[in-house]
């Protein structure tokens, strides 16, 4: 028996005991030493606002719908960026990590990619104590170490990994998407291309969106925010702009609404396509 997290209810959780359930062919299993936990997934469930928990998923609409929930409690398993222990199942299995290697991990909810933060560790210049635990060469050794490793793992899965840019308050080392287009060409790596964040660009960019078209061929994935992390339309950010740049490149992936809500959640979230339609999405 294994030993997980689940919440039982609003506001309740336990650590329960959880059937070893068997593997498929070529996993592996993790004994999780420390696991994220999200406001937006692991939270919800935990505050009993997760949409999922009181409605159903269409996938043809690709819209919630009212009916039966397509989770109920007690929610299992929950989290995600783990990092732990490879337990012994499969081990001396040639290409996998051995057993009491320390691994960590980022799962996919749903989609074909995968998309991660360029962190390894927060850090900010602009916050104590100001210098970072490494030098700006050992910082991009790690990362394209990183970033090759997981470019490579996605290529063999037929998935893109997107590299995300923060903005400076956030992390120290991608910043701009210059700095993620760098990155992304020295691994060589089809398989890797830039997830830009409108929230994020509008810090660090001096143009946003100059900034998407020069680098129009890396662009993969665009994440949707105003100004101040609210809904776009709550902010006062260029939408015209940064949207007629996506036009311009060729851009027909998703606008991923990644955000904080200002006013009425409901009327909040009602509010973002007619607003990115008006301003040109």
């Amino acid at each position: 028996m294994e030993r997980v997290v689940q919440f039982t209810g609003l506001r309740h959780l336990e650590i329960a005991e959880h059937g070893r359930e068997p593997l498929p062919p070529g996993h592996l299993r993790v004994r999780t030493r420390y696991s994220g936990i999200s406001a937006g997934i692991e939270l919800t469930a935990y505050r009993g606002t997760n949409p999922y928990l009181t409605r159903t998923w269409d996938p043809e609409a690709r819209l919630l719908r009212e009916g039966a929930a397509d989770i109920e409690y007690p929610v299992t398993g929950w989290g995600y960026s783990e990092v732990g222990e490879v337990s012994p199942e499969l081990d001396g299995t040639p290409g996998l990590p051995v057993t009491g290697d320390l691994i960590w991990g980022i799962w996919v909810y749903r989609g074909t990619g995968a998309q991660t933060p360029a962190s390894y560790g927060m850090f900010s210049r602009r916050l104590p104590p100001f210098e970072p635990p490494r030098g700006e060469a050992e910082d991009r050794e790690i990362l394209l170490a990183g970033l090759t490793e997981l470019g490579e793992h996605a290529r063999r899965e037929g998935v893109t990994l997107f590299l995300e840019p923060l903005n400076r308050y956030e992390d120290h080392m991608v910043n701009r998407l210059d700095q993620a287009a760098d990155l992304i060409r020295a691994t060589g790596l089809d398989s890797v291309r830039i997830g830009i964040d409108s929230y994020h660009m509008n810090i660090e960019e001096s143009d946003p969106a100059a900034a998407i078209l020069a680098h129009a061929d890396l662009v993969g994935h665009a994440q949707v925010s105003d100004s101040n992390r609210f809904q776009p339309g709550a902010g006062h950010l260029d939408w015209r702009a940064w949207l007629a740049a996506l036009h311009t490149v060729g851009y027909d992936g998703h606008l991923v609404l990644e955000c904080r809500l200002a006013g009425d959640p409901v009327e909040a979230v009602r509010s973002v396509p007619a607003f990115l339609k008006r301003s040109g999405a």
